[in-house]
């Protein structure tokens, strides 16, 4: 009879210095989005320059529009990834519920004459209506198909909006908002910092509503859906309730910040019904980190910067004293964000919200590993 000892199994040897200072650190940066959430706050009064980043200072109002906008699409790509990223769902007319939300809000207050509180919840209850309602519909087939039938409402909505039926949208050209139905406190260029600060609180609340939702009972299903939807249904469960659940809060959170960038923007226009919109989300969910908490939001905020500030840089003199060869396509705004967006998915598998960790992974030395050998005692 023989005896073995039992393997000792891996011996990973690490400094003591570096793990004592881990937990502290780990714990320390918990706190870093209240702490950019206090930065965000008091960023209307500061003089501090970005040179490369923003003209002037972060203060000035015009840097405070540009900001307000990367954090309202901040906010927008977030809940657009309640659909793609928590639950699975390719949708191309995710911008019909925040188009809703524009348009319908500032008709009311042109046609009916009620003030903006009145109309903004007649908008918002409008996004949620037809989200329900061309959720429902659209839900009934998965896949590419569900993905084409929310293009087709997206493109009906859009035809729509362009044909300007009764004078009521505009047409092409859009229809401003009437001062005179906004809070005189979010008109004029002296209080872009209230408009600023309404941006803020929406993605707040978006980030807040989505932590919730993905956390809760229901958001664990979503998970399910998207991993293997065939076995949520033997447990079951019903996932068209729960897909219908999602899609409803997505075109909710979307009608809400649609009504926020018509106070942004001072009027509704045609480009915020297109196909290209929703496709300008999905650009930013990848380009963030599809799935993650932070991720959709920062690529929101990249592409809503990067889309405002490279067109500066293609008419710029640096790029116009250029050759020809590199002058005709740096010129082009949407040539230098598409090699932004190929550069990051690239170098950046994931999104850039994976760069920290990978920085952190680059950082830490590789421990040896060492495995002792099994020791077998004489057989008596």
């Amino acid at each position: 009879m023989t005896t073995a000892t039992e393997p000792r199994g891996d011996v990973r040897t690490a400094d003591p210095h570096l793990a004592g200072r881990a937990g502290p650190l780990r714990r320390a940066t918990r706190w870093w989005p209240a702490v950019l959430l206090a930065v965000l706050l008091v960023a209307p009064y500061s003089a501090l320059p970005l040179p490369g980043l923003l003209d002037g200072p972060i203060g000035s109002p015009g840097n405070l529009q540009l900001l307000a906008l990367c954090l309202v699409f901040g906010a927008l790509a977030t809940g657009y990834d309640l659909l793609l990223g928590r639950t699975g769902l390719l949708s191309f007319g995710h911008a019909l519920y925040f188009a809703a939300g524009t348009y319908v809000t500032n008709t009311v207050m042109l046609e009916a004459g009620l003030p903006f509180a009145a109309s903004a919840v007649l908008g918002l209850l409008a996004g949620v209506a037809l989200a329900a309602l061309l959720g429902a519909v659209s839900l009934r087939v998965s896949g590419i198909g569900f993905s084409m039938v929310t293009l087709a409402f997206a493109q009906a909505g859009s035809i729509l909006v362009q044909r300007d039926p009764g004078g009521v949208t505009g047409g092409e050209e859009g229809r401003a908002a009437p001062a005179d139905r906004l809070p005189a406190s979010l008109v004029g260029i002296d209080h872009t910092a209230h408009l600023y600060w309404i941006a803020l609180a929406y993605l707040v609340l978006v980030l807040a509503v989505v932590h919730w939702a993905v956390r809760s009972p229901t958001g664990r299903v979503w998970q399910g859906i998207k991993e293997n939807e065939r076995r949520v249904e033997m447990l079951g469960l019903r996932p068209y309730g729960f897909k219908l659940i999602a899609f409803v809060l997505a075109g909710t959170l979307a009608a809400l910040g649609g009504i926020v960038y018509l106070l942004l923007t001072g009027g509704a226009t045609p480009q915020t019904t297109t196909s290209d919109f929703t496709l300008s989300l999905l650009v930013m969910v990848v380009l963030g980190g599809s799935g993650t908490r932070w991720g959709p939001m920062l690529g929101g905020i990249l592409y809503t910067w990067a889309d405002h500030r490279l067109g500066d840089l293609a008419g710029s003199g640096a790029v116009a004293g250029l050759p020809a060869v590199l002058r005709v396509p740096l010129s082009q705004p949407l040539f230098l964000l598409g090699a932004l967006f190929v550069a990051v998915i690239y170098l950046l598998p994931g999104g850039v919200v994976r760069l920290p960790q990978r920085l952190r992974n680059a950082r830490t030395p590789r421990t040896p590993r060492t495995t002792p050998d099994r020791e077998e005692a004489p057989a008596p």
